[in-house]
């Protein structure tokens, strides 16, 4: 058994070399990696070698003696040899059985083409009555006959044809092979051989690509750029073609029309002279526009009165003359011609124009603005995020007024064509930062994209984390606030949530109220919502601990009521204290899917009559009913949603860990939380800055300082322009005039 392993784990040269692994030199040799795939192998090289030898030894052989004789060249001679070696060559053809089928008509053929043409090509040896002339029989005599017609200067071809074995000719041995490299050779002046692979069935399917290369190279209205080809469905463009039906005849089929009724290919006349057609999506548009802006002028002779018709494409014409639409811009690729128009925009075809028009004609329903559910404020504007993209764009604008402002679209899933704005301060964000998210968003390979929640989960930098590493608001002021900051904003097509990145973990504790209140208030808050965040995380997890380990630093009154309360209890103090964790986090997800009013209430009054009905049939102790409702209102203080979910996660976490060593195992817990926290980055930038690393003293951390104090921006996201204002942001000087003389 012992050398059996040893030979697993020690290499041992084996006896006979030929039984050594070898690494395949050609990856086309064989599938098989056994231990003697290398010895199988080289006894079928020899073979195929000495094969291989014999055969260019005999080619070798014609070529010296066709070199010989050409010394002492003679065309008349050169003529005479060459029409005995071929009636010698026609009638050694017609007694073979293979070559029976070509009959005596073909040689009668073969007779009258040698006649007329001077210059023939055969396979020949020198007659000599000692030794049997050597013939290799091509796979059909219409190939040797087709190859005739040979100037005096042109090249030596040598082609692949069948070898068989024939009655007076050298044996081969590979008969297995069914092709063999059979060298044709002509005399010329320098007698050079070439090389070229021409069999029936090859040359019938070059001849059967080349035709379909030439039908499918047909330019469609001479455009060069386009690529057609036919397939079950139809005809499929990548680039638009000057001939209207075949861009009509490509939308029907890449849109399954007429199964999909939705898509409207509206065709006319421009100017009752030009056919072309305008489409759109039913439902996504504005059909004012189309039926008042687009169409009235695009028919009306009138209006073309100046136009020159005898011109290839009226577009110039048109989009500078005729449509008074705000918006319209000019594409030529299907690629990008597709998503405008599910996305409710109408594109206008014209015959004989290799461009489309793109005109803004959406119309679609969508909802007004209103206040933001998720985080309210009682002094800050009232405005929240819609689903609409262009007005949470325009609301940022409305906000931040500077030429600076940078927005940049991106299509990102390929089914539903799920769009994206990018907004930016250029001169202020970070370049690289900016390239990172970029990056990121036009990488993405999905069919399917709902909101910005899935997007955040795709682009953020561990998955697995349990802290968010973007953060998300429905409020424009703070999205304009992070955008001043040096970050960068991801607003997304059919969802009321802007992405902000880069962050770190302050971020999530700051609300866009305290900007309008005084810095004393914003820190009060501040504070609170830190006491809040390490009630929830530790205070049960310590309870627990407490009880079970550590008794002796409880002060004996509350000990002694602890364990009167817990007299009557069954449960052990784990399943205690976790019954009571899920029936509370029921209750508050059970409030939150109930609709209107009613969630609120359900939540409030749910959970006083659960916990007073708990108490009294003495399944938990009233002091656990205290433990977990402070638990649960510092999560309520938290104001980022993943943030407080994470927190939620946590706590129970701690608590397992202080059931099974006490104030020891909290110890481990909270260790490897700060060992994973701190390792977390988000676009490059450490999730604890600008604590860990410490950085440049910052006023905006806990602790929030006057805001004219708020001269640099953090100094983590390393911006362009560092300075938020100058000096002496406010200016004047204090106690100087007034009221006072």
């Amino acid at each position: 058994m012992l050398k059996r392993l040893k030979r697993l784990f020690i290499y041992t040269e084996p006896e006979h070399k030929s039984e050594e692994f070898r690494f395949p030199e050609d990856p086309s040799e064989s599938s098989k990696w056994g231990q003697f795939a290398g010895y199988e192998k080289k006894s079928r090289d020899e073979e195929k070698n000495n094969t291989n030898n014999d055969e260019e030894q005999a080619v070798s052989n014609i070529i010296n003696t066709i070199k010989k004789s050409s010394q002492s060249f003679d065309y008349k001679e050169y003529q005479a040899n060459q029409t005995n070696v071929y009636n010698k060559l026609s009638s050694i053809l017609k007694t073979s059985q293979e070559s029976s089928s070509y009959g005596e008509n073909q040689s009668e053929k073969n007779d009258k083409n040698n006649k007329q043409e001077n210059s023939d090509n055969y396979k020949s040896e020198p007659e000599d009555e000692n030794s049997s002339i050597r013939i290799l029989r091509p796979k059909r005599i219409e190939e040797l006959v087709k190859n005739k017609n040979i100037n005096k200067d042109s090249k030596i071809k040598r082609a692949d044809e069948d070898g068989r074995e024939h009655k007076n000719s050298v044996n081969i041995e590979n008969n297995k092979k069914e092709t063999e490299n059979i060298r044709t050779i002509d005399i010329t002046s320098d007698f050079k051989i070439c090389e070229s692979n021409e069999d029936n069935k090859d040359a019938k399917n070059s001849k059967n690509n080349k035709e379909d290369s030439n039908t499918g190279e047909k330019k469609n209205g001479g455009d060069a750029k386009n690529e057609t080809d036919k397939n079950k469905k139809g005809i499929k463009l990548k680039y638009v073609s000057k001939s209207l039906d075949e861009n009509i005849g490509f939308l029907e089929s890449f849109y399954n029309i007429p199964v999909n009724k939705d898509l409207i290919i509206k065709k006319f006349n421009i100017a009752k002279r030009i056919p072309a057609c305008l489409v759109y999506v039913d439902g996504m548009i504005d059909k004012l526009i189309v039926t008042q802006f687009a169409l009235p002028q695009l028919m009306d002779e009138h209006a073309f009165r100046h136009y020159d018709f005898e011109c290839d494409c009226p577009l110039d014409y048109i989009e500078k003359n005729v449509l008074t639409i705000h918006q319209m811009c000019r594409m030529n690729s299907y690629e990008e011609i597709n998503p405008q128009i599910v996305s409710g925009l109408a594109v206008l075809f014209i015959d004989g124009c290799d461009e489309c028009l793109v005109m803004e004609s959406r119309g679609f329903e969508r909802r007004g603005i209103a206040p933001p559910a998720t985080e309210t404020v009682i002094n800050g504007p009232q405005e929240g995020f819609t689903e609409t993209l262009r007005t949470n764009i325009t609301q940022v604008r409305r906000i931040v007024k500077s030429e600076n402002l940078i927005t940049e679209f991106e299509f990102i899933s390929k089914k539903n064509n799920f769009l994206c704005a990018i907004m930016y301060m250029e001169g202020i964000a970070n370049p690289r930062i900016v390239e990172e998210v970029k990056r990121r968003v036009k990488n993405l390979d999905v069919d399917y994209i709902s909101g910005s929640g899935m997007l955040e989960q795709l682009i953020e930098d561990k998955p697995y984390m349990i802290f968010p590493q973007i953060v998300s608001t429905e409020r424009p002021d703070r999205a304009a606030s992070f955008l001043m900051e040096g970050k960068v904003i991801i607003i997304c097509e059919g969802t009321p949530f802007a992405l902000a990145m880069p962050i770190v973990f302050f971020d999530l504790f700051h609300t866009s109220e305290e900007s309008n209140l005084r810095w004393q208030y914003a820190t009060f808050l501040r504070i609170i919502r830190l006491m809040g965040l390490l009630l929830a995380t530790f205070l049960p997890g310590m309870y627990t601990a407490l009880i079970l380990f550590h008794q002796e630093m409880i002060p004996t009154s509350l000990l002694s009521s602890i364990v009167a309360t817990r007299v009557n209890v069954p449960f052990p103090t784990l399943v205690e204290i976790l019954l009571m964790e899920f029936s509370f986090e029921l209750i508050r997800e059970g409030g939150i899917r109930v609709p209107g009013v009613t969630g609120n209430t359900l939540g409030i009054i749910g959970a006083l009559i659960l916990g007073q009905a708990a108490v009294e049939a003495g399944l938990v102790s009233p002091i656990l009913i205290i433990i977990v409702a402070v638990s649960g209102l510092g999560s309520f203080s938290i104001p980022n949603y993943s943030l407080s979910l994470a927190i939620r996660i946590i706590r129970i976490s701690f608590i397992i860990f202080g059931q099974i060593a006490g104030f020891f195992g909290i110890s481990v817990a909270f260790t490897i939380l700060c060992a994973f926290a701190l390792s977390m980055k988000s676009f490059g930038v450490p999730f604890f800055s600008p604590v860990a690393p410490a950085t440049r003293s910052n006023a905006d951390k806990v602790v929030r300082a006057p805001y004219y104090e708020h001269v640099w921006r953090p100094d983590w996201l390393n911006t362009q322009d560092e300075r938020r204002m100058g000096d002496k942001a406010r200016g004047w000087k204090p106690d100087i005039g007034g009221a006072q003389r």
